[in-house]
């Protein structure tokens, strides 16, 4: 049974919460699946921020700085967790957070725990994804936020596997739920050997770690079937979804097929 805080109005607060502001702009997000080609359900759906009409990620991420990386990082997960109520979705969510914007896990964590019982949102269908390389002066901080994550009770991500600089290191001393493959890897795969090679390499080191292997970015059929044929049955990408703007995505019939046939 997971355990969780039982005290969420401890008086003790972490310092990012004293310090930051209120934010003063607004945003909203788009939902894009992390599909099972093995059983064709939707996975989870990863939480993308948008501007408030619906611009791209880069409107709002220009506007988060060191004195209000705190406030955002916060509303980001709460908010994500309202709007994914809202659509009714059954899936995991996968939320993206700041490593650089969490002080201490056990108190950072708290304005999350509230949102998911004010919206009976399952507590153990969150994911926190972030990337490792994200400019953090100790590798330690991020691990100890993922360890405190799992014991939580939530499944944690490393987005981008394969373009960081410490990604390997960061598996020796810590074992996500999930790894995501950094589109680089997969872009062209089925027609590139020594990506093929690198892609398989890390579905063999996953497996004896016990982490599953998302890949993300897949534009063609070709990507997909390869990667299929590898044993990663996690996808995301164009191919089955683009992100949708305040909605849940229809997968296409047809991204399926190839899939199927193969299996």
């Amino acid at each position: 049974m997971t355990h969780f805080p039982s005290d969420l109005t401890h008086p003790e607060k972490c310092r990012g919460c004293q310090a930051s502001p209120e934010l003063d702009f607004a945003f909203n997000f788009a939902f894009q699946p992390i599909v099972d080609i093995r059983t064709r359900d939707v996975f989870a759906h990863e939480a993308l921020v948008r501007g408030p009409a619906g611009e791209g990620a880069l409107s709002v991420l220009d506007r988060v700085n060191d004195n209000n990386r705190y406030r955002f990082d916060q509303r980001c997960r709460t908010q994500a967790i309202a709007e994914a109520m809202q659509l009714g979705m059954q899936s995991f969510l996968s939320i993206n957070f700041l490593p650089n914007a969490v002080y201490r896990p056990e108190l950072c964590i708290r304005s999350t725990l509230e949102a998911a019982r004010q919206h009976n949102f399952p507590l153990d269908k969150l994911i926190f994804e972030t990337i490792e390389s994200d400019h953090l002066p100790d590798s330690r901080h991020l691990t100890n936020i993922l360890r405190q994550y799992q014991e939580f009770g939530f499944k944690t991500a490393i987005d981008d596997f394969g373009a960081g600089y410490s990604g390997l290191t960061l598996l020796a001393d810590f074992q996500p739920d999930l790894i995501k493959l950094d589109m680089a890897l997969i872009r062209g795969v089925d027609q590139d050997r020594p990506r093929q090679a690198i892609v398989r390499a890390i579905v063999a080191m996953c497996s004896d770690l016990g982490i599953q292997v998302i890949a993300e970015g897949i534009e063609t059929p070709g990507e997909r079937d390869f990667l299929a044929d590898s044993g990663i049955e996690l996808m995301q990408g164009y191919l089955f979804a683009k992100p949708q703007f305040k909605g849940l995505p229809v997968i296409a019939d047809a991204a399926w097929r190839a899939a199927d046939t193969a299996h």
